[in-house]
């Protein structure tokens, strides 16, 4: 909520009228109905669907799946939720990107012993939530992309975020950046793509 996101409410006191700030739960439909209503004054260029959870990283047998069900629902359903209420919008904007946050720890090919991180195998809410979330972004380029829609899933690294955590390697400032250039650079030949923050194509 607005209200618990300090750092948000300061940028917006620096940012004045060029920055709105408004409630987005993208697990709840009404909510997400009336965030298309508030910003559906005009059009919108670029949607980047930013929400994600860890959940619980659990061995298989301890498996807690009313955490699974929240972490599926807020890291694939939702960016699909919202995506849905805001494509009209998005079709009607300058540039027609939409843009989800995944993770490389949604790569099928990369799961292995030697994968990403030295993280091999478990995490399987989060795993199968941002693989979930990839395969919807891709059905998304092909079932738009006769419209014009440009749409991709970006990895923004290991980034020192509550999630990421202080260990993390990834400065925040660096990935903003780095992904910042790729959308811009992402035209209707690169969408569907599985990229990083560097604009390098990942493993599916």
């Amino acid at each position: 909520m607005p209200a618990e996101a300090r750092q948000l409410a300061s940028l917006g006191r620096e940012a004045g009228a060029r920055l709105r700030i408004h409630p987005l739960d993208v697990t709840n439909a009404t909510s997400v109905r009336t965030f298309a209503i508030i910003v559906g004054e005009g059009p919108v260029d670029v949607l980047i669907n930013n929400a994600g959870i860890g959940g619980k990283w659990n061995p298989l047998v301890d498996t807690d799946f009313d955490d699974m069900s929240d972490v599926m629902e807020t890291n694939a359903i939702g960016p699909m939720r919202l995506s849905a209420a805001m494509l009209p919008l998005v079709l009607r904007g300058g540039t027609r990107k939409i843009v989800h946050l995944t993770s490389r720890m949604a790569s099928f090919a990369d799961n292995t012993p030697a994968g990403v991180y030295g993280f091999a195998g478990g995490a399987y809410s989060y795993r199968m939530s941002k693989a979930a979330l990839n395969a919807g972004m891709r059905t998304m380029a092909v079932d738009y992309r006769e419209q014009g829609l440009i749409t991709a899933v970006i990895n923004p690294g290991w980034v020192q975020t509550d999630l990421g955590g202080k260990m993390a390697p990834t400065r925040v400032e660096e990935s903003v950046q780095g992904m910042l250039r790729v959308i811009d650079d992402l035209t209707l030949a690169s969408s569907g793509r599985f990229m990083d923050y560097l604009g390098k194509e990942l493993p599916w």
